[in-house]
């Protein structure tokens, strides 16, 4: 899932741009994750890399991630298995969670990555049946680390009756976006690969076995091409910008809460909702990082700052008035069948894109596949073929997309209303279950020393008769 991280990346370039010809094996377009992870492990593997990025590292989706790191995709694991079958969706899930350990082993190497660990899944709706099977799937059949959480379990953590039962990921963790984009970047620069930002690419002409990309200032050639851009790619790839929704995502951070925060929330990881609404989690040790509303065209964070509080306040009521200390946006682009794009479209040029509400994982697992696809004969690229390009639907998609999103929140907001309304009907049920039963039992009591007395004085008058 793309979100917001709690330190926002200014769009700020201190790399040079390309301003000279420049032969290298692979070029990667887009300066993001996954990007950035297939140029390090292409150059590891031995080739030269460059990476064309035309703002700067970081500056949009990648640098606005909340930073947590689960196993899987974006799509339920059920929706996989119906649309690939059971095999390849375990050998997809298997390279998802290969990318959840890529990250994890790399953020280890680096600075400031404040890594913390637990991401917990909450239901809105009281639905059991529906945790059993979902664990059964992730459990047993794919191999992950999970737990049932039951409904109490939930509220001693996270205080509140709008969540019920959840499934708690003990191996997921969380991490600071923005250091680790850089820090990759970095790690990228010092293994050989060559970074140029502020060089957005103007054309690509992809015939031959040398490609030729071009910039305004110079142009590029090279074996490979990967486009790792995101729905703003533009000129270089119309085809692939039109398959992607985008979207923004607006996030807050709070002032510190001190120790009213303890109160309402005492889970240390990331917490998120089944319906996708909110994500959050405690940062600073009492400020709270704040994920919520969405919009398919890009609005001014700062309008969104008085929504997130109502959000926390609906969810936290006993924390009282929150402010809001900052607010920003990020843009990702969502694919129609829910899952990344990537492969081969044809000899030499490839695509590394789509990670919308994917998470850092699988742009981790992208851009180690690519890089073992292009270098080592690696084919599992293809276990993706059923994802192909779809094209999003331009301006009535997002309209549509919009939509959707309302109808799903409003669907939500129903659905939790009502499982809560359910909730305080049985236990107003059963407040009179259990009036009435302690009523009958104490009828019973009066009755049982009503009939004791009654025949003590039975034993009484009988005696005093025969004493007569």
């Amino acid at each position: 899932m793309e979100e917001s991280s709690a330190n926002p990346p200014a769009d700020v370039s201190s790399r040079q741009g390309l301003t000279f010809d420049l032969d290298v094996d692979i070029c990667v377009i887009g300066g993001g994750l996954a990007g950035l992870t297939m140029a390090l492990e292409s150059v590891r593997k031995g080739a030269s890399v460059a990476v064309l990025e035309g703002r700067s590292i970081g500056w949009n989706a990648s640098g606005h991630n909340l930073g947590t790191v689960m196993p899987g995709y974006g799509v339920a694991a059920s929706d996989l298995i119906e649309r690939v079958g059971f095999e390849d969706a375990r050998h997809l899930w298997t390279l998802a969670q290969e990318g959840a350990d890529y990250v994890r082993a790399t953020a280890a190497r680096m600075q400031g990555i404040a890594l913390t660990d637990g991401a917990l899944e909450v239901s809105r709706i009281d639905a059991g049946d529906e945790l059993i099977s979902r664990l059964q799937t992730l459990g047993e059949d794919f191999g992950t680390e999970v737990e049932g959480w039951q409904t109490d379990r939930v509220r001693e953590v996270l205080k509140t009756d709008r969540y019920f039962h959840a499934i708690h990921f003990p191996k997921a963790f969380q991490i600071d976006a923005r250091s680790y984009v850089h820090g990759l970047a970095a790690l990228a620069e010092t293994e050989g690969v060559r970074i140029f930002e502020d060089t957005p690419v103007v054309g690509i002409d992809p015939a031959g076995i040398r490609k030729r990309v071009f910039t305004p200032s110079a142009k590029l050639r090279c074996s490979h091409v990967v486009l790792a851009g995101n729905a703003h790619l533009g000129a270089p790839s119309q085809r692939l910008t039109a398959t992607l929704l985008p979207t923004w995502r607006y996030a807050a951070l709070t002032e510190p809460l001190g120790e009213r925060l303890a109160g309402a929330v005492a889970f240390q990881g990331s917490v998120s909702d089944t319906h996708g609404i909110d994500h959050f989690r405690i940062v600073d040790g009492d400020r709270l990082l704040w994920s919520s509303p969405e919009t398919t065209w890009q609005g001014d964070p700062r309008r969104y700052a008085k929504r997130i509080e109502s959000r926390i306040a609906a969810i936290f009521p006993r924390l009282g008035p929150v402010k809001i200390a900052d607010t920003w946006g990020g843009m990702f682009g969502q694919t129609v069948h829910g899952m990344p794009q990537i492969g081969e479209v044809q000899p030499g040029l490839w695509i590394l894109s789509g990670f919308g509400r994917q998470g850092l994982n699988t742009t981790a697992m992208g851009g180690q596949l690519l890089a073992r696809s292009i270098l080592s004969g690696d084919d599992r690229w293809r276990l993706f073929s059923p994802f192909e390009l779809v094209w999003a639907g331009g301006s009535a998609g997002r309209i549509a997309g919009q939509a959707i999103d309302l109808w799903t929140r409003g669907h939500s907001a129903a659905a939790g209303a009502l499982s809560r309304f359910r909730e305080r009907a049985r236990s107003r049920e059963q407040a009179r279950e259990y009036a009435t039963e302690a009523r009958i039992a104490s009828a019973k009591a009066q009755a049982s020393v009503a009939r004791q007395h009654a025949s003590a004085a039975m034993h009484e008058d009988r005696r005093g008769s025969g004493g007569a």
